[in-house]
């Protein structure tokens, strides 16, 4: 089980984008042979605004990692990944709580994130987590709309927005 949850260091970077490859490979069987990009290198996500923290097993092996985004006042779970062979474990629900209690710490009111709406492991594994179902509010969530729509991602599912507040 989970020995560790704490923030990204540069260690860990490589690990993060192996992680988030693995975890996007579930994507691909679900929805076929699709152009899925790659992921972008751990330095990068840790870079932007926000915060990364990474879950651990008391061996040390890295098995998952949130991504949040700090924009327009809200904390966006901006990805959440954990490695297949880990999945129904109870990472990714630590991940989210973690995430949650540190933006909470950080001052945060409510934290925002885009999904499947269908896929289990997207909107119902969040609804579980307190997420709710809520339309755009801000510019940023407005961009990110319009990005899913540029990339097709609907395509494969009705994409919503959910919020929970903190």
């Amino acid at each position: 089980m989970i020995d560790l949850i704490r923030a990204a260091q540069p260690q860990d970077f490589d690990a993060i984008e192996t992680i988030e490859n693995s975890a996007d490979q579930l994507f691909v069987d679900r929805f076929g042979s699709i152009p899925w990009e790659a992921a972008p290198v751990g330095a990068s996500r840790v870079s932007e605004p926000g915060f990364v923290l990474i879950a651990a097993e008391e061996s040390g092996a890295l098995v998952g990692f949130v991504h949040v985004l700090d924009e327009d006042g809200f904390a966006h779970l901006e990805q959440l990944s954990v490695l297949p062979e880990r999945g129904r474990r109870g990472y990714g629900r630590a991940l989210v709580e973690a995430a949650k209690s540190e933006a909470r710490h950080r001052g945060y009111k409510r934290m925002t994130l885009r999904t499947y709406a269908d896929v289990p492991w997207n909107a119902p594994f969040y609804a579980r987590a307190g997420f709710t179902e809520e339309e755009p509010a801000t510019k940023f969530h407005e961009r990110l709309v319009e990005v899913e729509h540029r990339l097709s991602l609907d395509r494969y599912g009705r994409r919503v927005q959910m919020g929970v507040t903190l």
